[in-house]
């Protein structure tokens, strides 16, 4: 009897052992499981509080910026990267970031600035985001047009980015953006289409989105946006870029290449074509390359890509088109005859090799931008088109030059003057392009060419992206 009972008895103290055992080993998983997930959820918790202290980095650079914006060394005067704590008004120090700072440099001057910051928590710090953007100055390039006078767009304009003039607007055209003008009120002619001349509001027309407009806003300042150009001539001679000084003969005329070089040549004789404006009224206007003489073949310096013409310049050609690679600025101005003013006249396509980014024009002129009277029937402008003093547009024409078929403009245009490539007759299409399309290029601020003017100096954060 005695025997038995013990027998029963260990077996009783195996099984409690083993279920108490197994017990152990489920409470144990239980509990690792149970810890695990807290862990990974203060994890997650602070994965996420790092991308908030990672973009306070950027954040806080952009301040830093505001303050000092040429300081790229985050008031070290040394490389970096730049640690800082980062604190919570509430529970004090929380975690930290690393700030690295590249600067995209043209002709000594920066373009833009490249912000990466990393973000961790002290908790964590092996749990890391990281956030990049770019800081750049706004410029003439975030709108489709500004204009400093009154201005008509026609039914067949389509126009994607802002359209800003100072001046009063009709617009019968199409946008998807905002179209703003500086004026309340505004005297609308015969040559804008009100017969009888009346008073208009700041904007007005058959354009479909009239919910875009906006009237009257602060007018734009042409004289703080238009471009010192002696700077420009100052470093072309001096090295940087390319400089031709006064011809002798009628001008200059030059052919962009793919490879980043121009054929330069000299213009010299020019036939003349009868036109008409709207500030000289019917006249002879010397604007067909007669006779030319070619010059060479020149490089465009990759690092800074100037050229200033001290003459008046014809772009391309109507069986040559020009292509821009890489980021370029064109300049046509006389600044040794005080009394002196250019015109660039624009005689074929003009087009980038790419359109990622990767390649950028500023063409600029003293006076005009003009489109000669036998240009392409369908003519693509790339870039930026500066009139300062005087106007972009394409004059009125008789004869076989009369009308052409469409125009397509991939950037902006800035005129101080009326824009016109479009002339009705009796309020029937009769020069000019039947056709306009204009789509301003988002992605030239944020890798401009050289002097592509600002219209604030204060970096706005742009191409926000959290990398690996």
């Amino acid at each position: 009897m005695n025997c038995a009972l013990g027998k029963n008895s260990g077996t009783i103290l195996v099984l409690a052992l083993v279920f108490s055992s197994i017990f152990l080993v489920m409470f144990g998983g239980l509990a690792g499981f149970i810890l695990l997930q807290h862990k990974q959820s203060l994890e997650k918790a602070d994965w996420n509080q790092a991308l908030e202290i990672a973009e306070a980095g950027l954040n806080y650079y952009r301040w830093h910026l505001a303050h000092a914006p040429d300081d790229l060394q985050d008031g070290t005067g040394s490389p970096g990267p730049y640690e800082h704590q980062y604190s919570d008004p509430e529970g004090g120090a929380v975690g930290k970031y690393s700030l690295e700072i590249n600067a995209a440099n043209q002709c000594g001057a920066v373009s833009g600035i490249a912000i990466s910051s990393t973000g961790w928590t002290d908790k964590f710090p092996n749990v890391k985001r990281k956030v990049q953007a770019k800081y750049v100055r706004p410029t003439i390039a975030d709108y489709s047009f500004v204009i400093n006078d009154n201005v008509w767009v026609g039914a067949d304009h389509q126009i994607t980015g802002p359209y800003h003039s100072n001046g009063g607007i009709r617009f019968d055209g199409t946008n998807n953006s905002l179209v703003t003008s500086a004026k309340q009120t505004w005297w609308c002619s015969s040559s804008f289409g009100c017969n009888p001349a009346q008073e208009k509001p700041g904007i007005f027309g058959a354009g479909p989105n009239s919910d875009l407009w906006r009237f009257p806003v602060p007018p734009f300042d042409f004289n703080a946006i238009t471009m010192d150009l002696a700077e420009i001539k100052n470093l072309t001679q001096s090295g940087q870029g390319l400089y031709f000084g006064p011809s002798g003969a009628e001008g200059y005329h030059i052919l962009l290449k793919d490879n980043r070089t121009l054929d330069a040549y000299r213009i010299n004789s020019l036939n003349r074509v009868y036109a008409y404006d709207l500030e000289q009224g019917w006249h002879w206007e010397y604007s067909i390359i007669g006779s030319e003489s070619f010059l060479g073949n020149y490089q465009i310096p990759q690092d800074c890509g100037l050229v200033f013409i001290e003459d008046d310049l014809w772009v391309g050609g109507l069986s040559q088109g020009s292509k821009v690679k890489g980021k370029i600025t064109v300049v046509s101005a006389d600044l040794i005859n005080p009394m002196g003013t250019t015109d660039v006249w624009l005689g074929g396509n003009i087009t980038y090799t790419a359109t990622d980014g990767s390649d950028g024009l500023l063409l600029i002129a003293e006076r005009n931008n003009l489109i000669v009277s036998n240009s392409p029937d369908d003519l693509n402008l790339d870039g930026v088109y500066v009139a300062q003093t005087g106007k972009f547009g394409r004059n009125h024409y008789s004869g076989s030059d009369m009308k052409k078929n469409k125009l397509t403009v991939y950037g902006s245009i800035i005129s101080n003057g009326r824009v016109g490539t479009k002339w009705t007759c009796n309020g029937i299409f009769c020069s000019g392009y039947k056709e306009r399309q204009t789509n301003y290029d988002s992605k030239l601020s944020l890798n401009p060419p050289p002097f592509l003017t600002a219209i604030s100096q204060e970096y706005q954060l742009k191409d926000w992206e959290e990398v690996e």
